[in-house]
């Protein structure tokens, strides 16, 4: 299993999971020794797994008004035991985002689970959800864009996430809906980012609505059954990658002409390509959302 991981970072990595400029991890390493990298055979620089989870140690202390010649003064142990003493909401939600990384880079499954189990003693889910989870996919979404992930680490980090989701929603699933209003959850054709929809699924759970979640890439044809002019439907689709921001105001018109139009019902739109929208965005009975924050708000004020 050890080979698959990645043992062996560049510096730009080191900058792009820390926080801190290249230039910045250079100075500590010449002026204080806080780092030492090691070298191929072709006398290329690079840093171990202990180097990238040192540097976000120092990072912790150094963003928490620790001076940096302090922290060069401080052994492993000192370091790791003052990371651990520190409280704050402030900063446990950076070394428990931290120990997210280190377990998605090492495909840690005991790593995440140790740490999720953590601050679940002292929260619920739905902030550990919303002010854990969310930052750090955003956080590694970015990564991903700019190749600092490989696409397995997202995947692993994601599943492991999911799993979460739905032991809530097994837990959620029996309580009966108290709320005559049914919410439709689907991810239009190809998409299968589906993580967000399942917490939104779980979230209208606890409220009490009737949910049904059609899942991934759903054609709108087969939307027409929930189509219903009497009693109100709410039809939520969430276009993260498809359809793409150039056909998404085109596709929105025919799933508001098909299935929304003439009907009792609303349609909710959210995700990144939802930037696209244009032409329908002023159409009375469709409201678009920048985050899933967005939508929690709403289903929580209505």
């Amino acid at each position: 299993m050890r080979q698959y991981i990645k043992e062996n970072f560049r510096i730009k990595d080191l900058e792009n999971f820390s926080g801190v400029k290249a230039h910045t991890i250079r100075i500590w390493e010449k002026r204080y020794s806080l780092l030492t990298p090691e070298r191929t055979e072709t006398n290329i620089r690079y840093y171990s797994h202990k180097s990238l989870q040192k540097l976000l140690n120092i990072t912790l202390l150094y963003n928490n008004n620790f001076k940096i010649s302090k922290i060069a003064q401080l052994n492993e142990a000192e370091m790791k035991e003052i990371c651990a003493g520190l409280i704050s909401e402030k900063q446990v939600k950076s070394r428990t985002l931290n120990n997210f990384k280190l377990a998605m880079m090492q495909f840690d499954t005991v790593l995440f689970e140790k740490t999720y189990q953590e601050i679940l003693k002292k929260t619920n889910f739905k902030d550990i959800f919303v002010n854990y989870f969310i930052p750090f996919l955003n956080e590694i979404g970015l990564l991903w864009q700019i190749d600092g992930i490989d696409p397995s680490h997202e995947h692993f980090i994601t599943a492991l996430i999911k799993q979460k989701i739905q032991v809530q929603l097994e837990q959620t699933q029996i309580n009966e809906a108290k709320n005559s209003e049914t919410f439709v959850l689907f991810l239009p054709d190809h998409e299968i980012h589906d993580l967000g929809m399942l917490y939104l699924n779980y979230e209208l759970l606890t409220v009490g609505y009737r949910v049904i979640n059609l899942g991934q890439c759903l054609p709108i044809s087969s939307l027409e059954l929930f189509r219903d002019h009497e009693y109100k439907t709410t039809f939520i689709a969430y276009c993260t990658v498809a359809p793409s921001m150039e056909c998404i105001d085109e596709y929105t018109e025919e799933l508001y002409d098909k299935i929304i139009k003439g009907s009792n019902s609303e349609l909710w739109m959210l995700g990144n390509n939802t930037a696209g929208i244009d032409k329908m965005k002023s159409v009375p009975s469709i409201s678009i959302f920048k985050s899933v924050t967005e939508v929690l708000d709403k289903i929580h004020t209505a």
